[in-house]
């Protein structure tokens, strides 16, 4: 049974092949894109669920290439790179990507945060409380809609941005600790996500606030 469709966007012929024959194994349909401008065209035309995306493209940066499907699409997006520095995770992250893994990687571990974002793609669109508006001052979500408003212009958020919102909508007045919001977003509660979750409530205060 087909477990939904994964874009990726990879110009090493020896990764292609590695991603692609175990995504296919596992029972994903995929795309290969060799460069940016055929993957951002790939993400317009097929609409998948998962993209995989590396930063060093021969023809864009894989920073431009996430802040251009970000204009149009809120499709998880989970980064392979060679690029090991912190300051390049957060740089990603910041600029809308889900995930961040670094070459060389597990397969395995892909896999699992190709689940993970898919999980969270359906998640984003199930949150749907008893009410289905939450209002907070100027801050509205419309859980059935999966739309969030500020002074009643639309905000868009992230897959995993959403769900922030939401878990934090729901604890109205509650200290959440780390774990708990972790365990809660991320399904686990890895000291090394820290840093990611920083930078979504981040992202997340910015577009809110």
């Amino acid at each position: 049974m087909n477990k939904g469709t994964v874009l990726v966007v990879e110009d090493d012929k020896a990764i292609q092949n590695l991603i692609g024959t175990t995504l296919e194994i596992f029972d994903y349909n995929y795309l290969i894109s060799s460069n940016a401008k055929d993957g951002i065209l790939k993400a317009t035309s097929h609409n998948p669920d998962v993209i995989i995306l590396d930063l060093g493209l021969p023809d864009m940066d894989g920073l431009e290439v996430i802040r251009k499907i970000r204009s149009f699409s809120l499709v998880p997006i989970i980064i392979v790179s060679a690029r090991t520095d912190n300051a390049d995770k957060i740089t990603a992250l910041d600029a809308g990507a889900d995930d961040y893994l670094t070459k060389p990687f597990n397969t395995e571990e892909l896999l699992a945060r190709v689940r993970v974002s898919m999980r969270h793609k359906m998640q984003s669109t199930q949150v749907q409380p008893q009410n289905n508006i939450f209002t907070n001052g100027n801050l509205k979500i419309d859980y059935a809609a999966g739309c969030v408003y500020v002074d009643s212009a639309e905000v868009h958020l992230t897959p995993i941005e959403y769900k922030l919102l939401c878990l934090l909508a729901q604890n109205t007045g509650k200290v959440l600790t780390h774990n708990y919001i972790l365990k809660e977003v991320w399904g686990s509660t890895l000291a090394s996500d820290i840093p990611s979750l920083r930078v979504f409530m981040a992202t997340l205060r910015k577009k809110i606030e």
